[in-house]
């Protein structure tokens, strides 16, 4: 079966509850943005969690816009801004 591989990081994950998600891969969730609005109707905190301004996606380990493509086999993480001292 085709799927989507997606991972959540630090803060993102802790207000989820869920470090990881295996979605069947859907023709009508091509791009990073429509797939984040069908994340945002598993409820409150998802909507909440991915409403965010400065939450951070990456396709594939390369930080994405919301206009990106998604292809099966894809891995997609979601995760807070990092800063370092």
């Amino acid at each position: 079966m085709l799927t989507l591989q997606l991972r959540f990081f630090a803060r993102v994950r802790e207000e989820l509850d869920c470090a990881a998600l295996e979605l069947p891969w859907q023709a009508e969730l091509a791009t990073l943005d429509e797939l984040q609005h069908a994340l945002a109707q598993r409820g409150e905190a998802w909507r909440r969690v991915l409403a965010q301004d400065n939450l951070i996606r990456a396709v594939n380990h390369t930080v994405a816009d919301g206009d990106t493509a998604l292809q099966p086999g894809d891995e997609i993480a979601f995760y807070p801004p990092v800063t370092g001292g």
